[in-house]
């Protein structure tokens, strides 16, 4: 068992084992000479808890009380206008060209875009845009007209 006491001379806390008491040390702090006081009478069943040196200290803490119930203090608060502004809505956009959809002579435009349109949902679509573009053929090297389809949605 240990004993607890403090230094006469700096008030620092000491703890030493019940085996030195009577005996006189110095103060690891102040070095200041000390002697050790006797152990206190135990009691029938011990705690060594109660006796231990953190069963001695000051506790600061407390468990806050409060009027709400423990819901509404979790609830995180709400975000102020501007900034759930610039992060609520997320607008996409979507563009499906033409001479991407034409494989083997095969025009898959109207299937491709229906697919994508079905997949976003209707009501997610804010607008939608026919476009017209130029682009290079790799064979001919000519120049060529094409259309394709723009989609703005939210995402």
């Amino acid at each position: 068992m240990d004993i607890n006491f403090k230094c006469r001379h700096c008030d620092q806390d000491l703890s030493v084992d019940a085996s030195a008491a009577g005996s006189e040390i110095q103060c690891p702090s102040c070095n200041g000479a000390l002697v050790i006081p006797p152990a206190p009478p135990q009691a029938a069943n011990p705690n060594p808890i109660s006796t231990s040196a953190a069963a001695k200290e000051d506790k600061h803490f407390v468990v806050p009380q409060h009027d709400k119930s423990a819901d509404l203090l979790i609830a995180k608060p709400l975000k102020p206008l501007d900034a759930a502004a610039k992060e609520g809505i997320t607008i996409r956009v979507k563009s499906i060209r033409h001479s991407d959809c034409v494989e083997v002579g095969k025009d898959h435009f109207d299937e491709v875009a229906t697919a994508f349109i079905n997949k976003i949902g209707e009501a997610n679509i804010v607008k939608m845009e026919t476009f017209t573009y130029a682009h290079k053929d790799l064979e001919t090297r000519d120049w060529v007209t094409d259309y394709g389809l723009l989609i703005i949605y939210h995402g």
